[in-house]
């Protein structure tokens, strides 16, 4: 017991300092500054230079250096150790539906076959209201466009002779 109460504590250090590692390393590559200034000047990586001195580019590459080498070996150990309880057998194989008895497949056959009678009925009778709306229409629908259209206004023009 005092050994898994070790490793689950073990392990909760490692992805509490994974997570340190990644916001450390988001906040290292902001502050630095690029060819054109990008998001470093925002947060204030213009004025590293004068904290650190003038060799601050160069402290900051590798800090970032060395975080992504430990964010990389912690993502590795990560991987390899931290995998879900259980065997991979269990985790892979499918589990078998139940089985089912004879009185819930007869009840399941009955809802199929109802369901399909609806169904049918459903599309007999939309089919029935199209043919009907079909047959009861004299116009094509290019006729009824054509008679929504207005006709056109022409003013009327008059000539009037000034004298």
């Amino acid at each position: 017991m005092a050994l898994m109460l070790a490793l689950s504590l073990l392990g909760n250090l490692i992805v509490g300092l994974f997570i340190f590692l990644c916001v450390a390393l988001i906040l290292i590559i902001l502050l630095q500054k690029g060819k054109g200034g990008g998001l470093g000047a925002a947060f204030g990586g213009g004025g590293a230079g004068s904290l650190l001195g003038t060799k601050t580019g160069d402290f900051l590459t590798w800090v970032t250096i060395s975080l992504v080498a430990g964010f990389l070996v912690l993502a590795v150990l990560m991987g390899k150790f931290m995998r879900p309880s259980g065997t991979s057998s269990e985790l892979l194989a499918p589990t078998p539906p139940p089985a089912a008895s004879p009185e819930t497949t007869t009840d399941i056959e009955s809802a199929v076959e109802d369901a399909e009678a609806d169904v049918t009925e459903v599309v007999d009778e939309t089919v029935d209201a199209v043919m009907d709306e079909v047959e009861t229409t004299d116009t094509t629908p290019a006729e009824e466009a054509a008679e929504s259209i207005p006709e056109p206004v022409v003013p009327e023009v008059t000539t009037e002779t000034t004298d």
